[in-house]
């Protein structure tokens, strides 16, 4: 069972960080300490487990400690979602707008095909941006399934991440701040 409370304190709070304004959410230290990550591959597999997932798609780069692991633990194979130049092989890219400017991800053109149930897991949900670029990613492979998954929601007025998922894949997260 998930102890939402540790996991609170054991999250840092980083002010103006990358710029001025941002309150960022540290999940790093969740990640260094064992009984949290623990906790919290364990919470997600625990969703997970029976719903056929055969790809855990993680976003560059918080998302691949959790998801690697979830991966693993679920048996299922482990995609990566770059920024662009760090894949070696052919790539499928996605451009979107984040909080403070414009970014792009990549995929393997190679990375998923149309028999893969797929899990998206990134560490938080703000605006949702980077999840609807990799999203719209895994969408062109015609998966059979897509799932979104993030450790953290922020609920912030104004913010509209969530609403841009809302029935297109089932989303969950562990965490609401």
């Amino acid at each position: 069972m998930i102890n939402k409370e540790l996991l609170l304190k054991n999250l840092r709070n980083v002010p103006d960080f990358p710029v001025k304004g941002i309150q960022f959410k540290d999940v790093s230290t969740l990640f260094k300490s064992p009984v949290c990550l623990k906790m919290m591959v364990d919470e997600l597999y625990e969703i997970y487990k029976d719903k056929g997932i055969t790809k855990v798609v993680g976003i560059e780069s918080r998302g691949f400690v959790v998801g690697g692991a979830l991966a693993y633990k679920l048996g299922a194979g482990f995609v990566m979602c770059r920024k662009p130049g760090k894949l070696p092989a052919e790539t499928r890219r996605c451009t979107y707008m984040k909080e403070y400017g414009e970014d792009s991800i990549e995929i393997h053109s190679d990375a998923i095909n149309s028999q893969d149930v797929v899990l998206l897991h990134d560490d938080l949900l703000a605006t949702g941006g980077s999840m609807k670029a990799a999203m719209n990613l895994v969408k062109e492979f015609r998966p059979r399934k897509i799932y979104i998954n993030f450790l953290i929601e922020l609920r912030i007025e104004g913010l509209i991440g969530r609403e841009q998922f809302e029935g297109v894949a089932e989303i969950t997260r562990l965490l609401e701040i």
